[in-house]
């Protein structure tokens, strides 16, 4: 599975199967429990119960790990048909278990809920809604059909049907909870682990390539001193040689030797030019430098800056940052209608930079998401539109860099504004 594919799964509201290890193990914890709780009930307590049928359906369980352990093998990751597969296999069996032993008037029928539960923390939406589905139709027919609670011969146990009502409901809305309420928590946390993941994989490649830099400088320092021998010899040589084709050829040598020169020299000094990502730079330098590759033709960007304030503040220019800016500029110009405006502004307190744009504003249902992963309002990925990472990453990078964010429409025109904010002192420090 591509990067790609599997973050296009995340934002549909995918989940990661868990490994068949675990869903064996959680088995094999079940099976533990339900042999002792029965066996402890008919020999420990001497309540009757249908005993044959009911280490029928624990061996089955048995049966059913011990053919996935051998036959799939235990380091596999299912996919998420085949967990759901097994997570409703242990809700029958557990239903039918409390069918032999009393329906919802057993205590333990409270354990219905945690295959759901399983399925609300690792699993797509749709298997959790399949289950918890299939957990209310379980526990609906145990309110009906079941055999009689093992308990004390010589006593009658009766429970009053309201209290068996009562016990339905409360399944009922531990397993809504469960699969509505938990599942989105999970998956709103399954969608920021994984936009994290891909913040730190951009700013890792920009951080490689910025390294090149050091690398470059280092390979021009080693290659100096045998260019200069080189050099220094063919000079030597061609002194004591008379004109011919020998004569051209030491000529050759040191007309390239001077030209390797020429490049280490390049080399040695990238980042003097103002690409070395750690340089000082001015705040209106700053941004028209991230703002310059998305100049098109029929749309402008605009950038003013207040000169009331003092000069220019400087800042410590960083891959954070570009990207930052840079991403919220490209948006800006996408959703512009011919013009982008980008107001540097600052006093002793604060730096600003407040982009806007002439374009349609922010859609108001989503004015409360701009910043979340996989919040994107140019589409789905597979219609042509974005996964929704490029603005989460862009408000994360910034965020780090100290700056406070704001998205807004305008009151009287209502376009898209973005205000991005930084504490004066922090950027003097900087």
């Amino acid at each position: 599975m591509s990067v790609a594919t599997g973050l296009q799964e995340y934002a549909s509201g995918g989940g990661r199967p868990p490994r068949l290890e675990t869903l064996v193990g959680l088995r094999w914890l079940a099976i533990a429990g339900q042999l002792v709780g029965v066996l402890f009930v008919d020999f420990g307590l001497g309540f009757p119960l249908p005993l044959v049928e009911c280490l029928s359906l624990i061996a089955f369980s048995v049966a059913v790990n011990l053919w996935l352990l051998f036959r799939v093998g235990p380091a596999t990751r299912g996919s998420a048909r085949t967990s759901t597969i097994q997570l409703a296999y242990d809700c029958l069996q557990l239903g039918g278990l409390l069918a032999l032993t009393g329906g919802l008037e057993n205590p333990f029928s409270l354990l219905l809920l945690a295959p759901v539960s399983v399925s609300a923390t690792t699993l797509p939406q749709r298997s959790t809604l399949i289950l918890a589905g299939l957990a209310i139709v379980i526990a609906s027919l145990l309110s009906i059909f079941h055999l009689s609670l093992p308990w004390n011969p010589d006593e009658r146990i009766v429970f009053d049907r309201v209290y068996i009502i009562g016990i339905w409901v409360s399944l009922l809305c531990g397993t809504v909870f469960i699969a509505a309420y938990t599942n989105r928590v999970a998956h709103e946390s399954r969608q920021l682990a994984d936009a994290l993941a891909a913040t730190e994989l951009q700013l890792s490649r920009r951080e490689q390539l910025a390294s090149l830099d050091g690398l470059a400088a280092a390979a021009a320092h080693e290659l100096g001193t045998p260019l200069s021998t080189i050099a220094l010899a063919a000079k030597e040589m061609r002194t004591d040689l008379p004109e011919g084709p020998l004569r051209e050829d030491i000529e050759l040598i040191i007309s390239q030797t001077a030209r390797c020169r020429d490049i280490l020299v390049k080399l040695r000094n990238l980042g003097a030019d103002g690409g070395d990502p750690f340089a000082l730079v001015t705040l209106s330098e700053l941004v028209a430098e991230v703002a310059t590759p998305h100049q098109k033709g029929d749309k402008t960007i605009t950038i003013s800056k207040s000169t009331a304030a003092g000069p220019d503040p400087v800042l410590r220019r960083n891959v954070g940052l570009l990207y930052g800016l840079g991403n919220l500029i490209e948006n800006a110009v996408h959703y512009a209608r011919t013009d982008v405006q980008v107001e540097c502004a600052w006093d002793k307190a604060s730096v600003s930079v407040t982009i806007t744009d002439d374009g349609p504003g922010f859609p108001l249902e989503m004015m409360t998401r701009l910043g979340d992963p996989y919040v994107s309002t140019r589409g789905s990925a597979t219609e042509g539109g974005g996964l929704g990472l490029g603005l989460f990453i862009a408000k994360t990078l910034l965020e780090r860099s100290g700056a406070r964010l704001a998205f807004e429409n305008a009151a009287s025109s209502g376009k898209a504004r973005v205000r991005v904010v930084w504490d004066r002192r922090r950027i003097d420090e900087a």
